[in-house]
Order: C-alpha cells, then sequence, then structure tokens
C-alpha cells in the first residue's frame, strides 16, 4: 500500500493534519496531593502526550473561580487559580509543551464573568443606569413593582435566567446565577477580551477554544418565548459574526487557530463562522449529533440513540461544511458529555471494539479530531448510585427538578447515571493505584470503580490496547492528505447499522465502514473495492471481500 504524504512544513495546515487533546485540569492529574487537579500536574504528564502523538493541548480554564460551574465562572481572566497552581506553573506548562511540539490552546469565556470577577462586582456597587452596570445586561422586572423577570427565558442548568438585585433590577444569566451575562453590544466589553486574548497571546499560547461563542450578540428587544425557552432569540445573534470578525482582527489572532463551541448552532451558520473568506474562527464544536438519545428533544429523557437520526446529521454537516468550506471540530467527549463508550458503545462484551469503533468513525472524517482525556483508553461512566458523589451545578439542579416534576430518586438518579456532565469529569485513570493515580489524597471527585483494569499504565505496552488505536489514527492523519485534506461522501445511507463514508483526493481513496450495534451487519462492498488493502481495523483479520459481515462494532478502512 501506497501511502500519499502531505507536507507538514506548512504552518497553514497544521491544525488540519492536527488532532488536539482536551485536558480538563481540575481531573487530569494533581501534583500536590490536594484532590484536585494542577497545571503542574499537566507539565508532569506531557511526555505522555507527545508520546501519544497529539499536536496541540487545549486546556479548560484554569482561572480563579468559585467552581459554580467547572472553572467556566470565571473571576479574573489573567491569572492562575490559586488551587490549581500559578502563573509560573503555566510558563512551565507552556514551554514543555513547546520543547516536546505541542501547542497550547486556552478557553476563553466570552459570554459571561463570575459574580465575583471585580466588573460584576463595581456592577451591583453602581446604580441602575450606570457605565458599570451597562458592562452586563441589567433590566427592570416586569408587574407593578418590577417583581417579574424581564422575559420568560430559562437558564441552560435549570430556573429563570433573570436575577434580582437588591436596588430591584435584574440581570440576565443564560447559564448559572453566578455567570452574569456580558453585553457585547457595549465596546469597552469587546476591547476588555481583545485585550485579554492579547494577554494570553504575549505567553505563547498558539490557539483560543471559545466558549458558547454563537451566544454573545443578544436581541435588541427582550421579549418572552411562548413556544421555547428563549434561546432561538440570542442564538447566532443578529450581531455575532460582526463581532467576532472585529475579535479576531483587532486582537491580533487571525494567525492563529480558533475554535467556536456553538451552542444550538445551524449549518449556515457554523459555515460563515470556519469558511476562511470571513475570516472568524478556524472551526466550530456542534452538538446536534450529540441529541440523536434525547426522547423529544430533552436532555433528561432517555431514550436509545437513534442511528438513522446520527448517520443524517453527520452527513449533513460534514457535506454540508465541505460544500462551502466550512471546517468541523470532530468530537464525541468532552467535560460536558457523557463517555462516548457508554453512550454510543458497550461498555461490557464489546468495550474495546466499539471504544476503537468510535475513535476512527471520527478521526477518519473530515475536520479535527479532539481527543477528550481518559477517551484514548477507553473510560467509561462512573455509574454513581448516590446524589452525594455528584459534584456539577447542572446535575445537582436537575436531580431536585426531576424529583419536583415526579420522578423517585431512583429513576433521578438513573437519568443523572446517564446524562450528568460529571460523567466526563471523573479523574483520568493513570494507573490501578489508589484513586486511579490521579491524587495521593481524597479526589474532588471519585473514579469508576474500573479504575483498576482500565488505566493507562495497563494499556501502554499492549499494541491491542484502545490507546495503541487512538495513537495509529493520530499518526495516519499526520501521514495521509486523504484523511488530513480529502473531500468526503456518505454512501450506505438506508443501512441503519452502518456508518459509511468514502473520503479521496485526485490520487486515492479511502472507504471507512462502522458498525454502530453488538450485531453482526451484512454490507456489499461498492464497485472496485474488493480485495484493497485495510489501513486499519478494530477486528483481527478484516478483509476487503465483496459481500462481508461486520462483526459487532467492527470498523473498516480500506485504501486505493
Amino acid at each position: 500500500m501506497m501511502q500519499q504524504e502531505i507536507d507538514t512544513t506548512d504552518p497553514a495546515l497544521w491544525w488540519k493534519q492536527a488532532v488536539v487533546y482536551q485536558v480538563y485540569p481540575r481531573s487530569f492529574k494533581d501534583s500536590r496531593g490536594s484532590g484536585l487537579g494542577s497545571i503542574a500536574g499537566v507539565t508532569e504528564k506531557i511526555d505522555y502526550l507527545a508520546e501519544l502523538g497529539v499536536d496541540a493541548i487545549w486546556l479548560s480554564p484554569f482561572y480563579p473561580s468559585q467552581l459554580a460551574d467547572g472553572g467556566y465562572d470565571v473571576d479574573d481572566y489573567r491569572n492562575v487559580d490559586p488551587k490549581l497552581g500559578t502563573m509560573d506553573d503555566f510558563d512551565e506548562l507552556a514551554k514543555a509543551a513547546h520543547e516536546h511540539g505541542i501547542k497550547v490552546v486556552v478557553d476563553i469565556v466570552p459570554n459571561h464573568s463570575s459574580n465575583l470577577h471585580e466588573w460584576f462586582k463595581a456592577a451591583l456597587a453602581a446604580a441602575p443606569g450606570s457605565p458599570e452596570r451597562d458592562r452586563y445586561i441589567f433590566r427592570d422586572g416586569k408587574g407593578p413593582n418590577g417583581d417579574q423577570p424581564p422575559t420568560d427565558w430559562i437558564a441552560s442548568f435549570g430556573g429563570p435566567a433573570w436575577t434580582r438585585v437588591p436596588d430591584g433590577q435584574w440581570y440576565l444569566h443564560l447559564f448559572d446565577v453566578t455567570q452574569a451575562d456580558l453585553n457585547w453590544e457595549n465596546p469597552e466589553v469587546r476591547e476588555e477580551l481583545k485585550n485579554v486574548l492579547r494577554f494570553w497571546k504575549t505567553k505563547g499560547i498558539k490557539g483560543f477554544r471559545f466558549d458558547v461563542v454563537n451566544l454573545i450578540s443578544k436581541p435588541e428587544i427582550f421579549e418572552n418565548d411562548y413556544i421555547g425557552d428563549g434561546r432561538r432569540f440570542y442564538t447566532d445573534g443578529r450581531h455575532v459574526h460582526e463581532f467576532l470578525k472585529e475579535m479576531v482582527r483587532d486582537a491580533g489572532i487571525a494567525d492563529m487557530t480558533t475554535v467556536g463551541e456553538m451552542s444550538s448552532s445551524s449549518l449556515d451558520n457554523c459555515v460563515r463562522y470556519t469558511a476562511p473568506k470571513e475570516q472568524e474562527l478556524s472551526m466550530a464544536f456542534s452538538f446536534h449529533h450529540l441529541k440523536v438519545d434525547y426522547k423529544d428533544g430533552d436532555k433528561w429523557s432517555l431514550m436509545a440513540a437513534d442511528l438513522m437520526k446520527l448517520k443524517d446529521l453527520f452527513c449533513t454537516w460534514q457535506e454540508g461544511m465541505q460544500a462551502e468550506d466550512g471546517w468541523n471540530a470532530l468530537f464525541w467527549c468532552n467535560h460536558d458529555q457523557p463517555r462516548a463508550v457508554s453512550r454510543f458503545g458497550n461498555e461490557d462484551k464489546y468495550w474495546k471494539e466499539s471504544a476503537k469503533m468510535l475513535a476512527a468513525a471520527i478521526h477518519l472524517m473530515r475536520g479535527t479530531p479532539y481527543i477528550y482525556q481518559g477517551e484514548e483508553i477507553g473510560m467509561t461512566n462512573p455509574h454513581y448510585t448516590s446524589i452525594d458523589q455528584y459534584r456539577d451545578v447542572e446535575s445537582l439542579n436537575y436531580y431536585r427538578i426531576l424529583m419536583e416534576n415526579g420522578k423517585t430518586s431512583e429513576e433521578a438518579l438513573q437519568i443523572l447515571a446517564e446524562r450528568s456532565r460529571d460523567n466526563g469529569r471523573t479523574p483520568m485513570q493513570w494507573d490501578d493505584s489508589h484513586a486511579a493515580g490521579f491524587t495521593t489524597g481524597t479526589p474532588w471527585i471519585y473514579p469508576p470503580e474500573n479504575y483498576r483494569q482500565i488505566n493507562v499504565a495497563a494499556q501502554m505496552n499492549d499494541e491491542t490496547s484502545v490507546r495503541a488505536f487512538y495513537k495509529k489514527l493520530v499518526q495516519l492523519r499526520k501521514e495521509m492528505e486523504v484523511i488530513s485534506e480529502g473531500k468526503i461522501e456518505f454512501l450506505m445511507k438506508e443501512d441503519e447499522s452502518v456508518l459509511a463514508y468514502r473520503r479521496y483526493t485526485d490520487s486515492q481513496e479511502m472507504l471507512v465502514m462502522c458498525n454502530l450495534t453488538s450485531e453482526e451487519a451484512p454490507v456489499t462492498l461498492p464497485r472496485g473495492w474488493e480485495n484493497t488493502d485495510v489501513l486499519i481495523a478494530n477486528w483481527d483479520n478484516a478483509t476487503a471481500l465483496t459481500d462481508l459481515t461486520l462483526r459487532p462494532y467492527e470498523c473498516l478502512a480500506l485504501i486505493k
């Protein structure tokens, strides 16, 4: 087999052939025995990341925070949370990463600050209508005494999206009450965010991930939403594209790698966010494929994943972004999502096979793949059995809401076991020692009991391991233009069990077939693919027969 290699010297191409590794610092490695992960802990494991072959690490927020929302409630955008380390620790991490050829991407939260940020404290101390208040979104309430919220919008974590302050006004928080939405219509706010970007740019970082950045532009008139929770009024808002263009241009980050988290976004908008001609962002995270197991669109109502819908969404977004020169960030897992192998795979009989299949399914697509810490070793959901084991504000809120809506404690816990964001926030499983080798102290949240079997140490020297499979996928993207730059076309669209697509350049083609189920799946190869070479597979003795049967969770990539 001839592998068509790409020119890896062109810096403009690095993020197209790259694989990014997301680090959630609080759960990655504790270097101090405090029970909480640290910046120095990430540095301690930089050799591990380099050996895996990843090109960049995205650090979830490590700024000073009261941790109401896991660090996405930021008190100070230019500092390191003392609970996680110091700025010297960050500088040491950036230096170590650079020495290992790994780029650092930091997480910026532009939609809201915490309520302990100096700006918000100044806003509370100032009068209604003051410049300090204009940095946020304060409004008078409704009703004779202004004691009703300005709108009926619902916050993402449950409850009203408005909170009243002592002088009677209300402030908007689309997420937690501790996360006050910033007023991007105010030029002072936009300039401050640019200054934050300039600050971190001087630290030598190579890119930014922007949290829920498509929510920054709010409507001119705030009104009730009689058919939804309010999001249709502020998602992909009226000025969001011009705000992003201004931010990228003025902050001098056009040549850096940027990725936006796009909440409930549309394909058309994500094309605009990422197409090079728009001069906004490099790539976008969209989440529609991670809602295919939401019954009636409700995260807290369980159902089996709709595999046809999953296939259709991949096809629509991959081919749609390709048609307009947009670029996808590819992922199953992050700090807000359950573990993919628990959700879309099989934790038991086919744990290894399904973990590998899910990896190949997205790593061979068009876009930039992201590995979330522990995904590369097949980490699972923890299956907590008590509400006392949870830490996430959304989970705690919805446990209460589910009980208020008539669920039993057992039913509510079953829902949390499948849906909680804490499923992705358990400690990285380094070995089979105390707390999975994450800390010598008491971990802030406990790992799954299966850490004694599923851990890094158990897989480092195992060529059949999930980690070895991820390492091969990372390397293939660096080596093969058909993976990093090739076009994509989806096949076998009517087959519910099999996700199949073709990647191609002028001189090379790749066929990818993934059995999404625990049952065998017969397939007929497209003409011309008989007896071609196997590029990568997750079962032994994989062959390119005209009529073949894919084994449970089998993935097979052929090349010609």
